[in-house]
């Protein structure tokens, strides 16, 4: 099987919205998260959906994916108080579904819903080529390193620099695996997949993403992604797609 795990555990702090958290705001008729699932839904070879949702909305989430025909959202779980437990709770439900099929996992964020279907593929043919996916871009700047006192340490080669997006995949089995040993050592802080991943011992392989691939986090990030979605809605209308 292959399974996505969306998190879309937060509450939308720097959102500063009133009333939803961010994956719930709607741009172009639809929520965020509805645009996210939409894009797994619609690819072929996506056979099962997980959503990881705060517990205070799970209800809320259920109604809405099922309002928008989400068929493949097979299960929507409580996400944890940090976004590698949210990411385990998802994993811990697509293992079930699985029911001991070896399976592929895409890990990506609820609030970020610009990838492209053959991001999807791409994602899908490294795993099962090189075990492993990290989606990204390439850097368009400078990058500087620096130390506790803000001085600059070092300016690593742009050239050899990428930024890490999303989704991140892996065999479920592995992933689940790392997971397990984490919380064995009491480590619930790693920032992402690929940092828990690299961290014990697991060779990563890039896969080149869309550059608008942003994660909705901010009022500036909304209104990007909303811009974004104009262009493409306009190059439709005027046949330039």
């Amino acid at each position: 099987m292959n399974i996505a795990v969306l998190f879309a555990g937060g509450v939308g702090s720097r959102m500063h919205s009133k009333d939803l958290p961010k994956q719930f705001l709607e741009i172009h008729g639809k929520p965020i998260i509805v645009h996210t699932a939409e894009l797994f839904q619609q690819h072929e070879d996506i056979d099962a959906i997980v959503v990881a949702c705060h517990p205070d909305w799970i209800e809320y989430c259920e109604a809405l994916l099922a309002r928008y025909g989400l068929s493949k959202v097979r299960s929507v779980v409580p996400g944890g108080v940090t976004g590698q437990l949210s990411i385990y709770a998802g994993l811990c439900a697509a293992e079930q579904l699985a029911d001991g099929e070896r399976s592929i996992v895409l890990i990506h964020d609820g609030v970020r819903p610009l990838i492209t279907q053959r991001t999807i593929s791409d994602n899908i043919a490294s795993v099962k080529e090189h075990g492993s996916a990290i989606t990204s871009v390439k850097v368009k700047e400078t990058v500087l390193e620096v130390d506790d006192d803000e001085k600059i340490s070092s300016v690593p080669d742009r050239s050899q620099t990428r930024l890490a997006r999303a989704p991140q995949s892996f065999w479920l089995d592995e992933i689940i695996a790392a997971h397990h040993r984490a919380l064995a050592e009491g480590r619930s802080d790693f920032i992402d997949s690929a940092s828990m991943m690299m961290a014990y011992g697991h060779s990563l392989y890039l896969v080149e993403g869309p550059d608008e691939n942003i994660k909705i986090t901010t009022p500036d990030d909304f209104f990007s992604m909303r811009a974004i979605l104009d262009a493409r809605e306009n190059r439709q209308i005027y046949g330039i797609e």
